[in-house]
């Protein structure tokens, strides 16, 4: 007999389980930069126009397909049709790619983690030199955040080719992060649903606390009145659109397959379009929410700094506060160098950065969830692998595939390859593939049938708003989107990256070598090609049964 499908213990575990998966680091560091590089407040205008017509309406689809087909991606796909299996390996694909260096951001927290429960925290001195007569002469150029994040945490490599050893401590935190991932995803549906709570709630705590301090800071107003000062002539730029765009599409992690996954495990009967809408606002107020903590603390460096000035004029400031709070960052130097330069200069640092740093992991680690997730789903829906290994095992396949090639990312240039994968593994692969899943439902499975399925599912029929966001609106965006990327890919020209010059104690702008731009390629081109490519295989299949089946003359 066939085997039931596992099911959520209720509705509510699956919501933390979409919440916890959405709202991860990008809420925490990418949202504030955009609202930093496009007019604070002014840039909600564009994200909000673009969380109704794409991230929306895009988040019921997946969670719809998931939940009529009850399938990962490659069977639910490939039941829409047998030409489009090829989006569901697609899928897999990306979320390989992205398991693959998304934990080393996991391993970092943890290795901050560690460090700060020492008295001084690490990062908030320069070390003596050799002979201790004065500072490493690296820290000094540069600054004791920086020096502990290029050298004592990644021990960089002056550019990509020299690759250096693997570090026995990244290394170690690297194992501790897949074997924490395991224990959460050993058992499904099971384990994963007790799991969700926590990640799904706990990082709203910490940053409750966080605003609390936030507010508390000498400066902070400053930062706040920057964010929510509109600067409306933004609105007239279209890189802030095209960014918001962007932020909704990956910040909701679209195309990856995860919320098909999840939703394959729902009730039939379950509302997903009340689900949606829900995770949807979540996501995009926990980022608002984000940003107003994170601007706070901006605040509080900028008027740390401008008042340094003014008593030291060796001090590297700013010449105002407001030019101390024009320096965007984002991504791993905002975490990783930004916040823990605020955190060193708070009172009770120590509590603070431990508070920062578990936000970090319970965040990344909820992301992890449903990133495996959209891998082990099809494996375990797969007949042929499930009767030969049970589902720990192919958990521990997984985690213990990833770990190894993620060891790549913890060598002395693994930040410049982190970098590759984390701009290139992803972009225009995800969009291709929404592209695809959205144009498949509604033309070649047909509109008008998935509404009557759906209808017949949960007893609500789609209105208007659904079926214009999926048969017109949100294509187009994501074909904008797509076209958008493309042309600035062959605009740019040579590719670059920001290599660390120790002697210099920055960063300096370098071109890839050529076997980076083969991999770049290969990461595009890998997931991609998947779709073409399974419905040709697909084609061919059924030509050559034709031709088997074809009477003899």
């Amino acid at each position: 007999m066939e085997k039931t499908r596992p099911l959520w213990a209720t509705p509510l575990q699956f919501v933390f389980a979409c919440i916890s998966y959405a709202v991860g680091l990008g809420n925490v560091w990418r949202f504030p930069y955009l609202c930093q590089m496009y007019g604070g407040g002014s840039f909600l205008v564009p994200y909000v126009v673009m969380l109704v017509v794409e991230g929306m309406p895009l988040l019921y689809l997946e969670l719809a397909v998931g939940q009529r087909m009850r399938q990962g991606s490659i069977g639910a796909w490939r039941t829409v049709s047998p030409y489009l299996s090829g989006v569901g390996v697609a899928s897999v694909l990306v979320s390989f790619f992205l398991c693959t260096y998304y934990n080393v951001i996991n391993a970092w927290a943890f290795w901050y983690l560690f460090h700060s429960f020492q008295d001084p925290l690490p990062w908030s001195v320069c070390p003596l030199n050799g002979n201790r007569t004065g500072y490493v002469e690296e820290c000094e150029k540069a600054s004791s955040t920086q020096y502990f994040w290029y050298r004592k945490t990644l021990n960089i490599s002056p550019s990509i080719q020299e690759s250096g050893a693997v570090q026995w401590e990244p290394a170690l935190c690297l194992v501790l992060a897949w074997l924490v991932v395991y224990l959460c995803i050993l058992r499904g549906t099971e384990s994963t649903g007790k799991v969700v709570y926590f990640t799904a709630l706990l990082p709203y705590c910490v940053l409750i606390i966080y605003l609390v301090r936030g507010l508390t800071l000498h400066g902070a107003t400053n930062g706040l009145a920057y964010m929510f000062t509109p600067k409306m002539e933004q609105l007239a730029n279209p890189k802030a659109w095209i960014n918001a765009a962007t932020q909704i599409f990956f910040s909701l992690g679209l195309g990856f397959g995860s919320l098909i996954a999840f939703a394959s495990y729902n009730e039939p009967s379950n509302n997903c379009q009340k689900h949606a809408i829900i995770v949807s606002i979540i996501n995009s107020s926990t980022s608002i929410f984000a940003s107003i903590v994170t601007f706070s603390i901006y605040g509080f460096k900028a008027t740390f700094n401008y008042e340094s000035c003014l008593n030291n004029p060796n001090f590297p400031g700013c010449v105002t506060v407001c030019s101390c709070l024009t320096q965007a960052v984002q991504g791993t130097g905002l975490a990783f160098i930004v916040y823990t330069e605020a955190i060193k200069n708070m009172e009770v640092s120590q509590l603070w950065s431990v508070l920062y740093f578990f936000m970090l992991l319970l965040l990344g680690i909820g992301s992890m969830l449903g990133n495996t997730a959209a891998i082990l789903t099809p494996l375990m829906d797969s007949k042929v692998i499930s009767s030969y290994l049970p589902k720990e095992a192919i958990s521990g396949l997984v985690c213990l595939t990833n770990c190894a090639i993620g060891m790549v990312f913890t060598m002395e240039a693994g930040s410049y390859w982190f970098d590759i994968f984390n701009d290139y593994a992803a972009t225009l692969s995800l969009l291709l593939i929404v592209l695809v899943e959205t144009v498949a439902m509604c033309y070649l499975y047909g509109l008008s049938r998935f509404e009557s399925e759906l209808k017949a599912m949960t007893g609500r029929a789609l209105n208007w708003y659904w079926k214009a966001m999926w048969g017109g609106v949100s294509p187009l965006l994501i074909i904008s989107l797509f076209i958008f990327y493309l042309s600035d890919y062959i605009i740019t020209g040579t590719l670059r990256y920001q290599a660390w010059d120790a002697a210099q104690g920055q960063l300096v702008t370098k071109d890839y070598p050529p076997h980076a731009l083969a991999v770049i390629g290969l990461l595009v081109a890998s997931s991609t090609v998947c779709i073409p490519l399974g419905a040709l295989g697909t084609l061919i299949t059924r030509c050559l049964r034709r031709g088997d089946t074809a009477p003899v003359a």
